[in-house]
C-alpha cells in the first residue's frame, strides 16, 4: 500500500480532489479520527527502534619480535608478555639423493630477524602463524587486532611488507605498528624523555617528545649481546684452543658469569679476585 501525506484539519472529511482509493484510505485511517495519533517528526526517523548493539572490542596482540626472542600477549594492563620464545627456527632441507635414491633431510637454523629487522619473511609467516594460531589462541577466519613493535630507522619497505602480511596471510581486523621507543615510555607513562635499548643484536639510542620520536637526534649502533658472545667465544678459544664450544653454550657461560665494570682499574681488581673455574658442557667436554 501506499502513504499520503495528511493535512492536521479535524474534520473527517474526504478531499474532492483526492482519488477514490485515496479517499477511501483516508478515511479508514485511524489518523482521521484521532489526528493527536499522528507520530511525531522524531517518531518518524527511527527514534526508538531497537538496533544490534556493536560487537565488544576485541583485545588486540602484542609482538615484539627481537633478534634473539620473540614476546608475545593479549594487550592487558600490568601483565606480562604471555609468550617469550626464541625466534629461531629449526627448518628441514632436502638435499641432493644420497646413495639409495632417497633424500637427505638436513636441519637447517633459520634468523628470521637479524638486528632488529626482519631478513627472511617466509620464516617470519611460519613463527607468526607458531605464535597466533597455537599459543595466543586465534582461529582462521576469526583473526583480531594487532601491535606490532618496531626498533629505531626500520626502513619503510620492511614496514610496508609487514602490512601486506598481516592483511594478506593473517587477515587481521586492524594493525598498528609503534617504534619501541615510544612504548617504551607509555609503559612507564610517559610521553617523554630518552629511551636507551641495548638488544641482542643493536643498540638503540632515542630521545622521545610528546610521544614522537626526535630521528635527528636518535643513534643506532649495530652492536649488542651477540657480538660479546662472538667476542667470549674468541676468547675461550685462545685459552682452550683444544676445546670446542657451540655458540650456545657460550652464551649460557656468558649470561651466567659475565659482568660489567666502570673502567680499566676496576677490571683488573675483579680479575685478580676471580678464582679459575672448571665447567663440564653439555658434551662431556672439560
Amino acid at each position: 500500500f501506499f502513504l499520503l501525506p495528511l493535512s492536521p484539519a479535524k474534520s473527517s472529511k474526504t478531499d474532492p480532489s483526492l482519488s477514490r482509493e485515496a479517499q477511501k484510505f483516508q478515511k479508514s485511517s485511524p489518523l482521521a479520527a484521532n489526528p493527536s495519533a499522528r507520530p511525531s517528526p522524531r517518531c518518524r526517523r527511527g527514534a526508538g527502534v531497537s538496533r544490534p548493539h556493536p560487537p565488544p572490542a576485541m583485545e588486540a596482540v602484542v609482538v615484539d619480535a627481537g633478534s634473539k626472542l620473540l614476546k608475545a600477549g593479549i594487550a592487558l594492563p600490568d601483565q606480562a608478555p604471555g609468550l617469550v620464545m626464541p625466534s629461531k627456527m629449526k627448518t628441514e632441507v632436502e638435499e641432493n639423493e644420497v646413495a639409495d635414491g632417497a633424500a637427505a633431510v638436513v636441519e637447517e637454523v633459520v634468523q628470521p630477524v637479524v638486528r632488529g629487522f626482519v631478513k627472511d619473511w617466509d620464516a617470519m609467516e611460519d613463527l607468526l602463524t607458531y605464535v597466533l594460531y597455537r599459543n595466543i589462541g586465534w582461529e582462521m577466519g576469526d583473526e583480531g587486532q594487532i601491535l606490532f613493535t618496531q626498533p629505531l630507522f626500520t626502513p619503510k619497505a620492511l614496514r610496508e611488507q609487514l602490512v601486506q602480511l598481516m592483511f594478506e596471510k593473517f587477515n587481521v581486523s586492524g594493525f598498528y605498528d609503534s617504534e619501541q621507543a615510544v612504548l617504551s615510555l607509555y609503559a612507564v607513562g610517559r610521553i617523554s624523555g630518552c629511551t636507551v635499548d641495548i638488544g641482542h643484536g643493536k643498540i638503540d639510542i632515542a630521545p622521545v617528545c610528546e610521544g614522537a620520536v626526535q630521528h635527528v637526534a636518535s643513534k643506532r649502533f649495530e652492536i649488542g649481546g651477540t657480538d660479546l658472545t662472538n667476542l667470549f667465544a674468541q676468547e675461550l678459544k685462545k685459552s682452550n684452543p683444544s676445546v670446542n664450544i657451540d655458540i650456545s653454550d657460550v652464551e649460557r657461560l656468558k649470561e651466567q658469569y659475565a659482568c660489567c665494570t666502570e673502567d680499566q682499574s676496576a677490571f683488573e681488581a675483579i680479575a685478580s679476585t676471580c678464582q679459575p673455574e672448571t665447567h663440564t658442557l653439555p658434551d662431556g667436554q672439560v
